[in-house]
């Protein structure tokens, strides 16, 4: 009898705050509706990430239907420490063609009508921070008008 693989235990890392600037509207493209949403800074904390979110990078969206976006944010995090982590976040947000209309408009929307996850790549060249260069982490999204908050869960 062969017995159930069991799943990877999940370590909760940090929650990043990012605040976030008016969205550059690119429009209908063959792949979707494109959007670039500026990063203006925020922060992270929590057991093992803990510092603030660097101003200067982007969100970038494809809005594939009215019910499904496919979001791609890469930024800089500082930590405490002074190092530089580097993040890639590839995640995807669905729900209704009501909920998600309401956030493409800036309003507010209830984090439980909406689907989003994400698969964050943290990269450092500082020594104390390698353990991020040999972690896969994996994350839940909520998305206000002004931030969008990502909670970080190292995969064990």
């Amino acid at each position: 009898m062969t017995q159930m693989p069991q799943p990877p235990a999940l370590e909760y890392a940090g929650t990043l705050s990012v605040l976030i600037g008016d969205p550059i509207d690119v429009g209908p493209t063959p792949e979707g509706h494109r959007r670039i949403i500026p990063i203006t800074g925020g922060t992270v904390s929590g057991p093992r990430l803990n510092g603030r979110v660097l101003p200067g990078g982007a969100d970038f969206q494809i809005l594939h239907t009215p019910e499904l976006s496919q979001l791609d944010a890469r930024y800089a995090v500082q930590t405490e420490d002074g190092a530089v982590i580097s993040v890639d976040n590839a995640a995807i947000r669905s729900g209704s063609a009501e909920a998600l209309g309401r956030i493409a408009r800036g309003e507010p929307v209830d984090p439980a009508e909406i689907y989003f996850r994400c698969a964050p790549r943290l990269r450092s060249s500082a020594p104390r921070w390698d353990w991020v260069n040999r972690t896969l982490f994996v994350g839940t999204g909520e998305r206000y008008p002004d931030r969008v908050v990502v909670h970080v869960f190292a995969v064990g």
